[in-house]
């Protein structure tokens, strides 16, 4: 049986019968076009979390990632700007709350995310 060579066995267009380059070119396309505004670590994190949940607050949320009161307000107020999350603020007693919900865009915007990440995985492991 002949063995091919190292290069050979590193370059899959060098093996006529593999289908290797064009999934993984598939892959990596499909990587570029995830969704930049959830796909940040927190941002993720947030509309994860809100996902399986009725509202949290900003101490919850902050507490359940682990984050800095500065860090969670920049990645809170991205998400608000692209529509995805919800904020309400209003007071118990006189301790100010804020309120995170999940909007449908956002739901919509994690659904088509969550799709895109398993199409990709997949493409991955099949190449």
């Amino acid at each position: 049986m002949a063995r091919r060579s190292l290069a050979a066995k590193r370059n899959p267009r060098s093996n006529p019968g593999r289908t290797g380059p064009s999934r993984v070119r598939d892959s990596i396309t499909t990587a570029s076009h995830l969704n930049r505004v959830i796909h940040e670590p927190v941002r993720l994190g947030i509309v994860s979390a809100l996902a399986v949940n009725a509202s949290l607050s900003f101490r919850e949320l902050k507490d359940l990632l682990n984050t800095t009161d500065g860090n969670l307000s920049v990645h809170a107020r991205k998400l608000e700007e692209a529509s995805y999350v919800s904020c309400s603020k209003h007071f118990e007693g006189r301790t100010p709350r804020t309120e995170f919900k999940i909007t449908s865009a956002g739901r919509r915007a994690l659904e088509d995310y969550l799709d895109h990440m398993d199409a990709l995985i997949k493409a991955t492991r099949k190449s």
